[in-house]
């Protein structure tokens, strides 16, 4: 799968991480609806973190579409909110 962290880039992410990203995503729900700012960054910040590290970065100049889109690091907590769906960011 290729997600996309907006004012980032892509990366390349095999299926089989979704059930720990997932983990991390609830988290983020759960801080979202609780208005745990800080808390909420930490997560965000675990989350992006695990995604590049588990991911292999697209070239700059590589257009695919992106079947999942993530924040940027710096996207503040309403902003986040706006993303959300009932899942969370990562649908499962």
């Amino acid at each position: 799968m290729v997600v996309r962290i907006m004012g980032e880039g892509q990366v390349r992410l095999a299926d089989s991480h979704l059930t720990e990203l997932n983990r991390l995503d609830d988290e983020l729900l759960a801080e979202t609806e609780s208005g745990d700012e800080a808390a909420f960054r930490r997560t965000l910040t675990a989350l992006l973190d695990k995604v590049r590290e588990l991911g292999s970065p697209l070239a700059d100049d590589a257009l695919e579409p992106s079947d999942l889109i993530l924040p940027s690091p710096d996207a503040s907590l309403e902003e986040v909110r706006a993303l959300l769906r009932d899942d969370g960011l990562i649908p499962g």
